[in-house]
């Protein structure tokens, strides 16, 4: 009897008469085609023999376990071999590769082999590249590191140049400059870790002083045009606002609100000397002004008053008013002194005595001294005073007669 399979052979009654081969359907091997050919596997479900469907590619032989398995290359992977397994990419149509990641990644697209989660900051096809703000490092390693650069004053980007052991940003922001873009440029100064640009009022010459203000405060420097202030906002000392407040002109002495006053332009303005027109109800006649203050005509010539300051005017009339009021009490200082002079000089009682030989007289300047008591002059108990005027001085040894 043939005794084939019912199952794998095309039929149970026919079978070769000689060796006893049963007809085997596609995929069943054996005598009686019981058995699953190469290439075929068991199907425990159906107990039919099913293609492993192996790639040619991708697995060691065509043959595959009872599951279905795949018997698969090194970097092959899935139930047929026909994926490359992580960390492979298809280099061909038979042959996977390892990523080519740089250490950097360990997986990478399985048909183009780009690098998939690149690390360390790491970025391009083959992880070969620094992310944006990061540079790499000249060590060994070639890591990437971030760059000193910030996103304030800078792109935020950086490189090694040739060379140089520092990074150095590639561009900085308006107001910023230095390697690292850490520092204010000319015209600029550092508010709050900020650059904020100089505030000067256009009184400052660039090319002059280009660092224009102070970098730590603003501060302007080197104010033109007869400016001053922390911004050169002010005029300077002697200087004023012109009528339409723009440029400082150089003020001149002025005598009073309802006097005419000179004034000189500034730098900037028009360098012809101007006499302001006359004020309403004026003191001075025009003629009294060019008496006191004479206008030259020419281009080139001012008035002689013009070159006297206000100031300088206050203190000579300031110095002469002084100087009389000292005059004037020196001289009546001196009047008083005389005066007092006199009335002692008058009124003391002033005696000048004549000694004589046999007699002594006496003077007064005062008026009343024909009639003054001279008996009190002589102390001296012995003294007489005799009927004509004259007295005698009486002593133990000697007697005098005045």
């Amino acid at each position: 009897l043939c005794n084939c399979s019912a199952v794998g052979s095309a039929s149970v009654a026919e079978c070769n008469g000689t060796t006893g081969q049963c007809p085997c359907l596609e995929g069943y091997a054996g005598l009686r085609c019981e058995s699953c050919a190469e290439g075929f596997y068991l199907e425990r479900r159906s107990q039919r023999c099913r293609p492993c469907g192996c790639s040619p590619g991708g697995s060691s032989s065509a043959q595959c376990d009872d599951s279905g398995k795949c018997q698969c290359k090194v970097g092959v992977t899935d139930l047929k071999c026909d994926r490359c397994s992580d960390g492979y990419y298809r280099f061909n149509e038979t042959t996977c590769e390892p990523c080519q990641c740089n250490n950097h990644s360990k997986t990478c697209d399985s048909l183009t082999g780009t690098c998939l989660h690149c690390q360390e900051n790491t970025e391009g096809n083959h992880c070969e590249l620094c992310k944006e703000g990061f540079y790499r490092s000249t060590h060994p390693a070639h890591t990437c590191h971030r760059c000193p650069c910030s996103t304030v004053a800078s792109t935020g980007t950086c490189r090694i140049l040739p060379g140089e052991a520092a990074p150095r940003c590639d561009e900085c922001k308006t107001g910023y400059t230095g390697p690292n873009c850490n520092q204010c440029d000319n015209g600029y100064y550092n508010s709050d870790s900020i650059c904020v640009r100089c505030k000067c009022n256009g009184n400052v010459d660039p090319a002059r002083s280009p660092s224009v203000c102070k970098p730590d405060s603003g501060e302007c420097v080197g104010c033109l045009y007869h400016t001053a202030g922390f911004h050169c906002e002010e005029c300077e000392d002697g200087y004023a606002r012109d009528s339409e407040g723009t440029n400082c002109t150089k003020k001149e002495a002025t005598l009073g609100p309802e006097t005419r006053e000179f004034t000189t332009s500034a730098p900037n303005a028009s360098k012809a000397t101007s006499f302001s027109t006359a004020v309403i109800n004026s003191t001075l006649s025009p003629t009294t002004i060019q008496t006191i203050f004479p206008i030259s005509s020419s281009d080139n010539s001012t008035s002689a008053f013009a070159d006297v300051s206000w100031t300088q005017f206050n203190i000579i009339i300031l110095t002469v008013i002084i100087i009389v009021v000292v005059l004037l009490m020196g001289f009546v200082g001196a009047v008083y002194m005389y005066r007092e002079y006199q009335n002692r000089k008058l009124n003391a009682p002033f005696w000048t005595i004549e000694l004589k030989e046999d007699n002594i007289s006496f003077s007064s300047y005062h008026d009343s001294i024909p009639n003054a008591d001279v008996s009190g002059l002589l102390e001296d108990d012995g003294n007489e005073v005799a009927p004509n005027g004259q007295l005698t001085l009486t002593t133990p040894m000697h007697n005098y007669k005045a």
